[in-house]
């Protein structure tokens, strides 16, 4: 049975003719890039989280005062997500759309990456302004003189 799945897995072999190889390998770097872009959004999302756990032990430590980073972190991890599921789905429809000989710009994917870029951009902003203000507001931990 695991056999049979694997053999439709399988990608039917295609004719080298003109740049299909040079094509379908850039289609995989694409992949792994929309991939490696994704798991960085994931794993910033996790640390994220995993910081502000470590915070609720010792606040003054790391001075995080906000308790939206629990939210930041999720958004985080839903947009690598997100990044994973879309370069996915695209490099499979490339590929389909190269074996038609055809080629498709990817507008909206890149339209999405950028939105997704300059949300992270703008609430990682928001968020250390916010930190950065109750910081300022009378606590000091002791280093002044």
């Amino acid at each position: 049975m695991i056999r049979e799945m694997l053999l439709q897995l399988r990608a039917k072999p295609l004719q080298n003719t003109g740049s299909v190889a040079r094509d379908l390998l850039a289609s995989e770097r694409t992949f792994l890039a929309w991939a490696r872009s994704g798991l960085g959004f994931i794993a910033l999302g996790v640390a994220l989280e995993k910081m502000e756990a470590f915070a609720s032990i010792s606040p003054q430590l790391l001075q995080l005062e906000n308790k939206n980073t629990r939210t930041a972190a999720a958004v985080l991890v839903g947009s690598g997500s997100l990044c994973v599921a879309h370069g996915s789905q695209r490099y499979f429809a490339s590929l389909s759309l190269m074996r038609q000989g055809l080629f498709q710009p990817n507008i909206v994917g890149v339209s999405l990456m950028a939105a997704i870029c300059i949300g992270v951009a703008f609430a990682g902003t928001l968020l250390v302004l916010d930190n950065e203000g109750g910081r300022r507001k009378g606590k000091d931990f002791g280093l002044s003189t």
